[in-house]
């Protein structure tokens, strides 16, 4: 009896370390992660005074763990490669990767890392982080609008979020201090993403909605 005490022992921590973790994780707000094909980055500046320079990047990675009812627990994280940013002409997207600007060799993604999602009135809020870019971090906060969580009406009918931010940082904190007369000091960034509940190991959407053979069954959120 003795001995088998000694093994049960054993077993038993084996058992509680198994339920906590179980515990934890069933606490843990549900996991979304970005679909890039419907995730953009859009950003504007000042061009000598003419207009405002627009450029996007798109390709965005990361989850977010968001509860609906308590956007306190949510958790972001996301990497944007900046090689994917566009400016809609290929010498001008190739200024922007020069070393005087994001030079991307050296720096080729950004990221950004939330560390606190409050919610205000309705459907907005705002959530804070660290963003680096261009190898410096500095803390940013962007306004935010969830726009909706439903299931999406085409196979395989994930449940998916949609969200809207905005914000602004000035590209001088992040080291890029070239051309101040030609371009702009302050950066204005809008983002539009779509995200997928994670179940298992479901593939990422294809790039290209495409029709279902058949009608189906409407279903419910």
């Amino acid at each position: 009896m003795p001995a088998l005490s000694r093994l049960s022992m054993p077993l038993a921590a084996v058992i509680a370390a198994c339920c906590a973790c179980a515990t934890a994780h069933a606490g843990e707000p549900p996991r979304y992660v970005i679909d890039p094909v419907h995730t953009r980055v859009l950003f504007e500046i000042d061009h000598a005074g003419f207009s405002k320079a627009i450029g996007t990047v798109s390709g965005s990675e990361g989850s977010l763990h968001f509860d609906a009812d308590d956007w306190s627990t949510a958790k972001l994280e996301v990497t944007v490669p900046m090689q994917r940013l566009d400016m809609g002409d290929s010498g001008w997207s190739a200024s922007v990767f020069a070393p005087r600007f994001l030079d991307i060799k050296r720096y080729p993604q950004a990221r950004f890392v939330s560390t606190r999602v409050e919610r205000h009135e309705g459907n907005r809020g705002t959530v804070c982080g660290e963003l680096t870019l261009h190898g410096t971090t500095r803390p940013l906060c962007m306004a935010l609008v969830l726009n909706r969580i439903a299931r999406y009406p085409l196979p395989p009918f994930r449940r998916t979020a949609g969200f809207s931010a905005r914000a602004s940082l000035k590209r001088s904190d992040f080291g890029m201090t070239s051309w101040r007369s030609l371009v702009g000091d302050e950066v204005e960034l809008r983002i539009e993403a779509e995200l997928f509940r994670r179940n298992g190991d479901d593939p990422p959407p294809a790039a290209v909605d495409a029709p279902p053979s058949t009608t189906p069954d409407p279903i419910p959120d």
